[in-house]
Formats: C-alpha cells, sequence, structure tokens
C-alpha cells in the first residue's frame, strides 16, 4: 500500500511538472504567435510522419537487438519479437511513470524467456551507461562543430550553475554517499543469515552479473553498430521532423544535432518529456533564429508524434505478446507429445 502510495505521488509530482512547463512555455504567446502556430501546423507535410514512425520502431528494434547481445553471456538467448514488443511495452509504461518501464520489461522478458530478472537489470544498467556515454558524444561533437552558435550561450549557462555550487555541500553529499557504501557493506557481510540482507546481496549479485555481461559480449562489433544505429535513427527522426514545416525545412544537421542532444534530456525530466520536450526544442531554436512560437509549434508536433508511436506501439505488443506465446507455446506442446 506505501509503495502504491509513492508511485502515485511521484507520477503526480512529474505530471505536475510537465503541466507547469505547458504553462510555462505557453503563457507569452500572443494572439499573432497562436496564429503563427495555426498556420505552421496548417501548412505541415504530414505524409514525412509515415518515415519519422519507422525510423523510431527502427530504433526501438534495434535497441532489443541491442539488449540480446547483452542478454547473451549470461547464458540466455532471448527471440527478437519477445524483447522488441517488452521494450515496446516499457515505453509505454514510461510515458505514465518515469523509469517504470525498465523494470516492467525486465519482468515481461523474464516471464516469457526465462530470464531471471535480477540479472536483466543489471544489462539495463550497462545500456543506460552506454546511451549516457553516447548522450556525452553527442553533445561534445555538436559543440565543436558549432561552437560559435552554441559556445557563448553555454558558457554563460555554466557560468550560472557555477555561481550556485557549494563546494562544502558537495563534500557532505560525497562522504554521505561513502559512508552509506561502506554501512551496506558491513551488512552483507555482517548479517548474511538475515532473509532481508540475504535477499538484497542476491539483487546485488544479479545486477553485478548484468553488468559484466558488457565485458563478454561475443560480437561487440554488432553492438557498436547497433549502438550508433539508434542515434543515428534518433537523428534522423528529427530531420525528417523539421522537413515537415515548411519554416524549418531549410534547416539541417547543425540544428538536428542540438535538438536531439537538448530533446534527450528533456525526456528525463517529465513523463516522456511532456512540456519539458516542446520547451527545451524552442529555447534550441531560438539559437538558430527561429521565432519562439514556431519553435513551440515543431517542438509539440515532434512530441506529439513520438508520443502515439509509443502509444500505439506498446499497445499492439501488449495485445501481441500473449497471443504470439500462447502459439509458441501449443506448437511446442503439440512437438512434445
Amino acid at each position: 500500500m506505501k509503495k502504491r502510495l509513492l508511485n502515485i505521488l511521484q507520477y503526480l509530482l512529474f505530471l505536475g511538472f510537465g503541466v507547469f512547463l505547458i504553462w510555462w512555455s505557453l503563457r507569452k504567446l500572443t494572439n499573432d504567435d497562436w496564429n503563427d502556430i495555426k498556420l505552421a501546423f496548417g501548412n505541415a507535410r504530414y505524409l514525412i510522419i509515415l518515415p519519422v514512425t519507422l525510423s523510431l520502431l527502427a530504433s526501438h528494434w534495434s535497441r532489443a537487438a541491442r539488449w540480446n547481445l547483452l542478454i547473451e553471456p549470461l547464458g540466455y538467448s532471448p527471440g527478437i519479437k519477445n524483447t522488441y514488443m517488452a521494450v515496446l511495452i516499457g515505453y509505454l509504461a514510461n510515458l505514465a511513470i518515469p523509469r517504470l518501464g525498465e523494470v516492467l520489461k525486465c519482468t515481461i522478458l523474464s516471464k516469457y524467456e526465462k530470464v531471471p530478472a535480477d540479472k536483466l537489470l543489471g544489462t539495463i544498467v550497462a545500456e543506460r551507461a552506454f546511451d549516457a556515454v553516447c548522450l556525452v558524444l553527442v553533445f561534445v561533437f555538436t559543440f565543436l562543430i558549432q561552437a560559435k552558435t552554441i559556445g557563448n550561450h553555454l558558457k554563460v549557462k555554466l557560468s550560472e550553475v557555477n555561481s550556485h555550487l557549494s563546494w562544502n555541500g558537495l563534500f557532505f553529499y560525497l562522504v554521505a554517499i561513502v559512508g552509506m557504501v561502506l554501512l551496506l557493506r558491513f551488512l552483507l557481510n555482517k548479517w548474511t543469515h538475515v532473509p532481508v540482507i540475504l535477499k538484497i546481496k542476491g539483487l546485488l549479485t544479479g545486477i553485478l552479473n548484468g553488468l559484466t555481461s558488457i565485458r563478454y559480449v561475443k560480437r561487440k562489433g554488432l553492438f557498436i553498430f547497433h549502438t550508433v544505429f539508434i542515434w543515428a535513427m534518433y537523428l534522423l527522426s528529427v530531420q525528417l521532423g523539421l522537413w515537415a514545416l515548411e519554416e524549418t525545412d531549410h534547416y539541417g544537421l547543425n540544428a538536428s544535432l542540438s535538438i536531439l542532444s537538448t530533446g534527450s534530456i528533456a525526456m528525463i525530466f517529465t513523463p516522456s518529456g511532456l512540456g519539458a520536450y516542446p520547451l527545451f526544442v524552442q529555447e534550441t531554436m531560438q539559437l538558430y533564429g527561429l521565432r519562439p512560437s514556431l519553435g513551440i509549434a515543431f517542438g509539440w508536433l515532434m512530441w506529439t508524434v513520438q508520443f502515439f508511436i509509443i502509444l500505439f506501439a506498446g499497445f499492439v505488443s501488449l495485445m501481441l505478446l500473449p497471443q504470439l506465446n500462447k502459439k509458441k507455446h501449443e506448437k511446442h506442446t503439440t512437438h512434445t507429445t
């Protein structure tokens, strides 16, 4: 009961923040701005939504294939269809509660492919580590190829962050983290006979096994290919989105990279980037001279397309997954009898 209440409160907090960001991004729009937005949507090339959808679904398929490569060293070989649908259902769950999908897709794959969920959690941690590295690389590359455009803006933001840093506070948090790690290690070694400690130790061992799977990936070249392909498809979807509006179709790789960078961060703050994604895109496109009203129009267009892709693909996967595995189970039963 308490856990459910905490989940509800967490969801309401993120949702409330998303609604606040929507209000924040729309509060200063004038009647002329709203007319610009209506005109932009009225003249949009909606057929481009199809290739955007295909590129995003391809990136999710590649993510599922890369996840399978991480699972292989653990001694399991899940079917790509089950993994793909688990990934899509995970994204669907994230629309409601951030990060719920990471746990849910492990639970789903564990159910249908008989892979221990605790080991799968470790591979998710490894996946997220790779994604974080990729995002940093995208940021660095974006900055290097257009330092003049975003350099001064970045310096201003960094100076604002630096002015609010407290070294005493950072030192306190560092000491607290080290202390908690040492305390946890002591409890795990000293109280191994306690059932709760045994469960925690088993969970940590499973996660550690998943993390070490990175070192033992058999097809490292294929793993790197999928990693690059995932981000390339993300970038392609942004560029296609820019071509969907007459007011943004002249923007190229530089703007797409910047939107990809800031948009990826926006997805962390609220469920599926609600409110945050359009706002971040608007702020980013102002660096390239796009009017705020058109920036918010493009941001909402991209966010809406991504939202409904996940909504549709997630629900389809949710319905298909039991049916496909039911047929698989029936076929297996027929062969064994």
